[in-house]
C-alpha cells in the first residue's frame, strides 16, 4: 500500500487524506469541484497549522504532509493507479453505486475499494463491481486526525486477505480497528442514531430545551458533547439519511427519525455546515467549534 486515492474533499475525505498523507502515504484527493478540493487542502492546512502550534508536529511535518497530497477532478485519472480507494462521497446509495461501478472500470484488478460509509450495506456496494472480494467499509470517525477508531466492515463476499490487509494498514495509522458485520447502521450508527433521534423527540415534545437536553447528557453521563450538539457537527441531513437507511433495512418503527429533524432538513438547517441547526453557528462561532476539535 503506497498510493491511497481519497474520493470527495469534505469533512470526512480531507481528514482521511490527511491522516494518510501525515502518515507517509502518497494520496490522491479526488473531487468533481475544484473549489471543493480548495476548501479541503485549506482545511487540512489550518488543522496541520494547529497541531504545529500545539507542538504535536514540527513546520517539516506539515509541509511535508502537504507535499503527500495531490488533488484530481477526474476520478479515472485520480485512481488509476491507486493501491486502495477510499470512497467518502456524500451518504446516497445511487451515488455510490454509481462511484463504485466506475472504479471497477478504471482500477487495476488488485486494488482494494473501501468505503467510508455509516450506514449503507457493503454487500450492496460490492455487487456494483466484479470484485466484491476486495470491497469492504472504511468507517473513520470525525474528526479523522484525532479519533482512534475505525470499524472495518465486511461485506458478505469480502476476503480474509482484504479484511487482514486494512486492519493492518489501519493500525499503520495508529488507529485501533474493530471488526464489524454487515448490518444497517454497523456499530457506532446503530447505537448513536437512536440515541440522537430520541434527544430530538425530547426536545419535539417539549420536555426541555435544546442546552438543557445536552447539559443533562454531559453533566449526568459524561458524555463529551450533548447529543443535539453531535448531531448538528455530523450534519443533521446525515443524521437523518442513516436512520433512513437503519428504518428500511429493519423495519422496525424505533429507527423512524423525528418529524422534526425531518423539518429542519428540508428547511435547510443541517448544522454547522449550514451555519445552523440546533444551534446557531456564526462565522466566528463556527472556527471557534472546529477549533476547539484539536485541543
Amino acid at each position: 500500500m503506497n498510493t491511497i486515492a481519497v474520493i470527495g474533499a469534505g469533512t470526512m475525505g480531507n481528514g482521511i487524506a490527511h491522516t494518510f498523507a501525515q502518515n507517509g502515504y502518497t494520496v490522491n484527493l479526488i473531487d468533481i469541484s475544484q473549489d471543493s478540493l480548495d476548501r479541503g487542502m485549506e482545511t487540512i492546512s489550518k488543522n496541520l497549522d494547529r497541531m504545529v502550534a500545539k507542538e504535536r508536529i514540527s513546520t517539516s511535518d506539515k509541509e511535508e504532509t502537504l507535499g503527500n497530497i495531490t488533488t484530481y477532478t477526474d476520478l479515472k485519472e485520480g485512481v488509476s493507479k491507486a493501491d486502495l480507494v477510499v470512497e467518502a462521497a456524500t451518504e446516497n446509495v445511487d451515488l455510490k453505486l454509481r462511484i463504485f461501478k466506475d472504479l471497477e472500470s478504471f482500477c487495476g484488478s488488485e486494488t482494494i475499494l473501501a468505503s467510508n460509509t455509516s450506514s449503507i450495506s457493503i454487500t450492496q456496494i460490492a455487487a456494483a463491481t466484479n470484485r466484491p472480494d476486495k470491497v469492504i467499509g472504511m468507517h473513520f470517525m470525525n474528526p479523522v486526525p484525532i479519533m482512534k477508531l475505525v470499524e472495518i466492515i465486511k461485506g458478505y463476499s469480502t476476503s480474509q486477505e482484504t479484511y487482514t490487509t486494512v486492519e493492518e494498514l489501519s493500525k499503520k495509522l495508529n488507529k485501533v480497528p474493530v471488526e464489524v458485520n454487515d448490518y444497517p447502521g454497523f456499530v457506532a450508527n446503530r447505537i448513536l442514531m437512536p440515541m440522537i433521534n430520541e434527544a430530538i423527540e425530547t426536545l419535539y415534545n417539549g420536555v426541555a430545551g435544546v442546552e438543557e437536553i445536552d447539559t443533562v447528557m454531559k453533566l449526568g453521563m459524561a458524555h463529551p458533547m450533548g447529543p443535539l450538539q453531535l448531531a448538528d457537527f455530523i450534519g443533521l441531513d446525515v443524521c437523518l439519511s442513516i436512520l433512513n437507511v437503519m428504518y428500511e433495512g429493519f423495519k422496525n418503527p424505533k429507527y423512524a427519525p423525528c418529524p422534526l429533524l425531518v423539518n429542519m432538513v428540508t428547511a435547510g438547517k443541517k448544522g454547522v455546515k449550514s451555519g445552523e441547526g440546533f444551534y446557531d453557528y456564526s462565522e466566528s462561532r463556527k472556527a471557534e467549534t472546529v477549533s476547539k476539535q484539536f485541543q
